[in-house]
């Protein structure tokens, strides 16, 4: 059982041809399921849930970054969580801006996404958490005045730069290549030096005093927080093409 869950931006009119092209391919391929549209619904992780206990074999998240973020945190916090890690998949459909979560996965654009959902190629992938708010790809803040705890070790940065803790995959001018299957989290710290500092970590505290913390580039939580990975911890389908191993 296919559940699609639409976001409430794709409500807008320019966007109904492009649905509209989806929704025929998925039917052309068997792939047709529930349509639930965000807009108007106030408790998604409530309505994520209902759907995994009734059986839903995939849920799809149709939008952006922030779509699967919200799917993604629905379903990790649901009751049913156990049956979903055995059972349930998490597929995307990317339309529009900010789709930077699908490409990491090999998804390009809404027709290739149709296609990859049909071969169900899967894979098992870490996921991040700051505090009690799960990532995929990465979280990140400017670097002065911010102070690391790593193990035993600390950290204090006083250069203006940037800081990313990442799962999935950072900037792709970064030399560094994540790997969501290793339980580990890479630190990189830029500074308007150029200077770089590349450090590997299954948990870190961090603080600033002045700055949020941005995660996945959709929300942005106080400081401090404690960041940290839990392996394997999602099933998702994927394509051939994806920016890891």
């Amino acid at each position: 059982m296919y559940v699609y869950i639409y976001d409430d931006y794709l409500s807008e009119g320019k966007y109904n041809r492009i649905i509209g092209r989806v929704e025929t391919r998925l039917t052309d391929l068997g792939l047709s399921g529930k349509i639930i549209r965000l807009s108007g619904i106030k408790n998604i992780k409530g309505t994520i849930q209902s759907e995994i206990r009734l059986g839903a074999k995939t849920i799809i998240a149709v939008g952006n970054n922030q779509t699967i973020n919200k799917v993604i945190g629905a379903m990790i916090e649901a009751d049913a969580y156990g049956d979903f890690q055995q059972k349930t998949l998490l597929g995307i459909i990317p339309i529009g801006d900010d789709n930077s979560i699908a490409e990491s996965f090999g998804i390009k654009n809404e027709n290739e996404a149709c296609n990859i959902l049909l071969a169900r190629r899967v894979e098992k992938i870490d996921l991040g958490l700051a505090n009690n708010y799960y990532f995929l790809n990465q979280v990140s803040l400017n670097s002065a005045g911010t102070s690391l705890k790593i193990n035993d070790y600390e950290l204090e940065i006083v250069n203006r730069g940037k800081i990313q803790i990442i799962n999935l995959l950072g900037d792709k001018n970064l030399s560094i290549k994540p790997n969501p299957h290793d339980g580990l989290l890479d630190l990189y710290i830029k500074n308007r030096k150029r200077d770089e500092t590349f450090l590997r970590s299954k948990k870190i505290m961090i603080n600033n005093q002045k700055e949020k913390l941005l995660i996945d580039n959709v929300l942005t939580i106080d400081l401090p927080a404690e960041i940290s990975v839990i392996k394997n911890k999602i099933n998702i389908i994927v394509g051939k093409d994806r920016l890891f191993e």
